[in-house]
């Protein structure tokens, strides 16, 4: 790859709050500092402020755990819920954007996300953003008698004045998901995010306050984070196709999800990677405090459940995945 985009400088923040994804956070923080030595840029862990949002205390609440992410590197950055908070979580990631460094270039990553090697190899037009391919067809959920794909998704098009034709993927044929601009929000990027986010926060709120009428029978929870996030990317000059093939998703990160689920499916390499990251004393000292992590990973349930698939034949669906881990008692979250 070329000299510019090796050394191109971007951001990276991801969400950490009290409970799983403060834990997830040490493990994204230690896997960014082992293997990527070439990032520069600065790490940003969002963390909600309690406020009338949420009930209870969001921020994170181990002092040791604060202690390792700063050792790690990270910057914790404290942000205001001022629309969404403990009624959809997956919000965090939009309100939190207003708060990083306006006109700097950055990468969202899912707190569940592992890093395997060098984050400045990824070719980011920042541009031109995008956002993970790696998803099934979850949203939106046809009914027999209702809208179909094209109905649904160009109403959301023409509510934001945006060009429906040019969204669509004609590789795959009318009314097949696919054929849609449809990602999974585990990252995405922008040359700004306060750009970015005050779109985000705008679409989203103007779905869930007051969706289109073809949307009338569609769950928007927990959805609505990828239901906003391709008209975002769409009205920023974005699309599918930004990134190659291979590495985000790929060679150079693992969007993971759960243990049990990295376990079950994800390739050698990752489990190498996270046995590796999660070793040193510093490392294990805290994350053993998360029983799924202390199970899982030091205490060998892991392995048990690697056992229980086929890596080379695994279910088509991951809810089929789930379903088998939760009858074996290896779903932990």
């Amino acid at each position: 790859m070329g000299r510019m985009e090796e050394h191109q400088t971007f951001n990276i923040v991801i969400v950490g709050q009290s409970g799983r994804l403060q834990y997830e956070a040490v493990l994204f923080a230690a896997s960014l500092r082992a293997n990527s030595p070439g990032f520069k840029g600065r790490l940003f862990v969002a963390e909600p402020q309690p406020g009338p949002l949420w009930p209870q205390d969001p921020r994170i609440d181990n002092e040791d755990l604060r202690i390792l992410l700063t050792s790690l590197g990270a910057e914790i950055l404290p942000f205001e819920s001022r629309h969404f908070g403990a009624s959809y979580g997956y919000g965090n990631k939009i309100e939190c954007l207003r708060f990083l460094p306006e006109g700097e270039a950055f990468v969202f990553f899912d707190s569940d996300t592992l890093i395997m090697d060098e984050v400045t190899r990824v070719p980011f037009d920042f541009a031109r953003p995008t956002a993970s391919l790696r998803r099934e067809g979850t949203w939106p959920v046809i009914e027999l008698y209702g809208p179909g794909y094209t109905e649904i998704w160009k109403s959301l098009y023409d509510r934001f004045g945006l060009t429906f034709e040019t969204s669509l993927d004609h590789e795959w044929p009318d009314e097949f998901w696919r054929r849609y601009l449809y990602f999974n929000a585990g990252f995405f990027f922008y040359r700004c995010p306060r750009i970015f986010g005050q779109l985000f926060l705008d679409i989203a709120l103007s779905i869930r306050v007051d969706p289109p009428a073809a949307l009338v029978c569609q769950p928007l929870d927990p959805w609505l984070d990828q239901i906003a996030l391709p008209l975002v990317i769409h009205a920023l000059g974005g699309g599918r196709d930004t990134l190659p093939e291979g590495l985000l998703d790929g060679q150079i990160s693992c969007h993971y999800r759960m243990l049990p689920l990295l376990y079950a499916r994800e390739k050698e390499a990752v489990i190498t990677a996270l046995e590796a990251v999660t070793g040193p004393n510093k490392i294990k000292k805290v994350l053993k405090n998360y029983e799924p992590m202390k199970r899982m990973i030091y205490q060998g349930r892991g392995k048990k459940v690697r056992e229980l698939f086929d890596q080379t034949d695994l279910p088509r669906k991951e809810q089929a995945i789930r379903n088998r881990l939760k009858r074996a008692g290896f779903w932990l979250r």
